[in-house]
């Protein structure tokens, strides 16, 4: 599969598909297609039969995404489709190996090959608390290429085996899974209540790549709120 990515701050993927390859995106995604692409809208074909298909739909609303996926494919000949970023932002393509996944804050998602799976990634009653409100991670198995809309400005780093760096959790994008993640309660009371860095940080200990976004939605959404028109305005 041929893909283009264009633009600076507000990015498209465009896919070059050939006859009867097939690519999914999240409900919303797409801007525009050739008169030859087929959209059907399903759940997920997550594998594990029906069970696993609902399972995996009462996963992604535990995660507030929809619960339905859209699959294009092209016909007769070869075709193409292009979905946007939600956010200005980085388009990420990423190609996952068979066997191996990629773990990534929910809602980066954007699009994929239909030979990938996306799930929620259970963390665990205690990672679950100490990664702080809306720290939820999906995974995404291979084979097959995904792309990622990343909010704002990124930086990748590749972490050496054993090597550990600290983050807000609000500020990680996505990681290979060789990487391995954990939380560290901050040691001084002051710094859990003065810092604005909250209970704890992640720790992300490699090997493996990193990828971090610079703008955080929410912390945005939260600056601008003193400046939206009230009722009395």
């Amino acid at each position: 599969m041929n893909y283009e990515i264009r633009g600076t701050i507000h990015q498209i993927v465009e896919l070059q598909l050939q006859p009867g390859q097939r690519v999914m995106s999240e409900t919303g995604g797409m801007i525009w297609m050739d008169p030859n692409i087929d959209l059907d809208t399903s759940m997920p074909e997550s594998g594990g039969g029906l069970m696993g298909m609902i399972g995996g739909a009462l996963g992604r609303a535990v995660a507030g995404e929809s619960i339905f996926m859209n699959y294009f494919q092209a016909e007769g000949s070869s075709g193409r489709v292009a979905f946007a970023s939600s956010f200005p932002g980085h388009i990420v393509p990423y190609d996952i190996q068979p066997g191996r996944s990629l773990l990534a804050q929910r809602g980066s998602f954007l699009c994929s090959q239909d030979s990938c799976t996306v799930k929620l990634e259970p963390t665990g009653l205690g990672k679950g608390f100490l990664g702080g409100e809306g720290f939820i991670l999906q995974r995404m198995s291979g084979p097959g290429t995904v792309f990622l809309e990343i909010d704002g400005e990124l930086s990748a780093m590749e972490l050496e085996a054993g090597q550990t760096i600290k983050v807000d959790t609000g500020h990680i994008a996505a990681f290979e899974d060789t990487v391995t993640y954990n939380f560290e309660i901050q040691k001084k009371l002051k710094n859990i209540f003065l810092s604005g860095e909250g209970l704890a940080l992640a720790t992300l200990t490699g090997p493996g790549k990193v990828w971090l976004q610079h703008q955080v939605i929410r912390e945005l959404a939260q600056r601008l709120i003193p400046y939206l028109p009230s009722k009395s305005n």
